[in-house]
């Protein structure tokens, strides 16, 4: 019985950090690619994050929008 309480209070803790961490990035601002290229970077695809970022310049590490 305790292992499923456990268990289950696991599950739920892991679906509110993802939901945290989704309703999070959604809310960064970010920039275009002619900004971040116009800030000399470059615009670069993150794979572990799966989105395209900035990469250098003054947008360094800015998600694209």
């Amino acid at each position: 019985m305790r292992m499923r309480l456990l268990g289950f209070a696991a599950a739920v803790m892991t679906a509110v950090l993802a939901t945290l961490g989704s309703v999070a990035q959604a809310a960064a601002p970010g920039v275009d690619g002619q900004t971040c290229v116009a800030g000399k970077g470059t615009v670069e695809y993150d794979a572990i994050d799966g989105q395209w970022v900035c990469e250098g310049g003054t947008y360094h590490g800015e998600p694209i929008d």
